[in-house]
């Protein structure tokens, strides 16, 4: 068996090889490969793919399709309609002007000649669409919430018009956000694969641990794998970083590693944390919205700290267990366990009012702060990295 360096079994943000795990959609007890081979077949159809983010979405799509024939862009590429199939056909190699030429031959008993023809072209929807047929390329468009509401509606147009034309598209959004413009389009009715990609539970992400510690023949107990994937919050991606993590802490790619070790995990998760930018994310967040001159309640808590309503609920966030969803009441029930007074423990309407004003601040907030959603009293996480790093970063 040749030897494998740790970056080549475990890769958080490309293909993983030689750690890719194949499941099953509950509903259909169908692999989440065959439903997606199976609507890229239908004709007139668009695929559409939602689940939570770092859940493998793409990295399904570069299961399925050969990686030559995925032209991948995002929702956040396009700020206005004008740029859709400019780009488009930019990620697929495409000029977006040009000249192309022909000859063009007369021939009869009395004359023969030949005329040059050139002609400049400027890249246009019907050019793309063409491209992408002649060589069996597919459209996976990410991120589909991130353009503008204005670009999804214009977006969802244009792709019901030219899946009629056997052109191949797929959409990825998130669940809790604004995919409307394609899933509720009354155009698009009877015209969609719908793939609802859930959450990696704990046994699946610890064969991600199983899988990629056997590739480099280090031992890995049940309970260790249990661990890690528990903090993965239902992300394989983060599973992946952590596995690194550790890897590299282990130097196992230059000494021999016979098993991992309990007492490495904490350092593995605060390790993995170094490369996630979410300082600003949550200073911004325990701040809360302008006070405006006036002053907020401050609790102490059990482990003596002062925060205000907007450091308390934080804080809850991040305590155990670790959970990609809160109700109202599990986080009252949570604060109520962080504060020591019991008279000034905050009373529901307060933390859902804060819950409220923090909503407000990261719908202002470029992509990165948009880390979760409160929504219908409860709290959806939508990134898995954020709330790991609430909880192993240093902020």
């Amino acid at each position: 068996m040749r030897e494998l360096l740790a970056e080549q079994v475990f890769k958080p943000g490309a293909f993983p090889q030689y750690t890719y795990v194949s499941r099953k959609s509950p509903d259909l007890n169908v692999d989440y490969e065959l439903r997606l081979k199976q609507a890229l077949k239908i004709s007139g159809c668009l695929t559409s793919i939602v689940g939570p983010s770092k859940m493998g979405k793409t990295v399904l799509c570069e299961k399925v399709i050969d990686l030559p024939n995925l032209i991948e862009v995002s929702g956040g590429d396009f700020n206005n309609v004008n740029e859709f199939w400019s780009i488009i056909g930019g990620k697929a190699g495409l000029a977006l002007q040009g000249e192309y030429g022909e000859v063009q031959r007369f021939n009869n008993s009395s004359i023969q000649k030949e005329i040059n023809k050139t002609e400049k072209y400027i890249l246009n929807k019907d050019k793309v669409i063409s491209h992408f047929k002649e060589n069996g390329l597919v459209l996976v468009l990410d991120d589909f919430h991130y353009a503008p509401d204005q670009v999804q509606q214009y977006i969802a147009q244009q792709l019901k018009d030219v899946i009629r034309r056997e052109f191949k598209a797929i959409v990825i959004s998130l669940p809790h956000r604004a995919d409307d413009a394609i899933r509720k389009n009354a155009d698009l009715v009877g015209r969609l694969s719908h793939i609802d990609i859930k959450p990696w539970n704990v046994d699946e992400l610890k064969e991600i641990a199983v899988k990629g510690f056997g590739e480099l023949e280090i031992a890995i107990e049940d309970k260790i794998a249990k661990k890690i994937a528990i903090e993965s919050l239902t992300s394989p991606q983060l599973m992946q970083y952590i596995c690194l993590s550790i890897c590299t802490l282990l130097d196992s790619d230059n000494k021999k590693i016979e098993n991992i070790p309990e007492e490495i995990l904490e350092q593995g998760f605060r390790f993995t944390t170094i490369n996630f930018e979410y300082k600003d994310v949550i200073k911004i967040l325990k701040e809360g919205p302008n006070t405006r001159g006036n002053k907020r309640n401050i609790y102490k808590t059990k482990d003596n700290q002062e925060l205000d309503i907007y450091g308390l609920v934080i804080k809850s966030i991040a305590d155990n267990a670790p959970l990609m969803a809160l109700s109202l009441d599990e986080i009252k029930s949570r604060i109520d366990k962080l504060v020591v007074d019991n008279e000034k423990k905050p009373d529901k309407q307060k933390i859902k009012d804060s819950l409220k004003s923090l909503q407000c601040i990261v719908n202002e907030k470029e992509s990165i702060y948009q880390v979760f959603e409160w929504k219908d009293n409860i709290l959806h996480i939508l990134d898995p990295l954020f709330l790991f790093y609430l909880r192993w970063g240093i902020h």
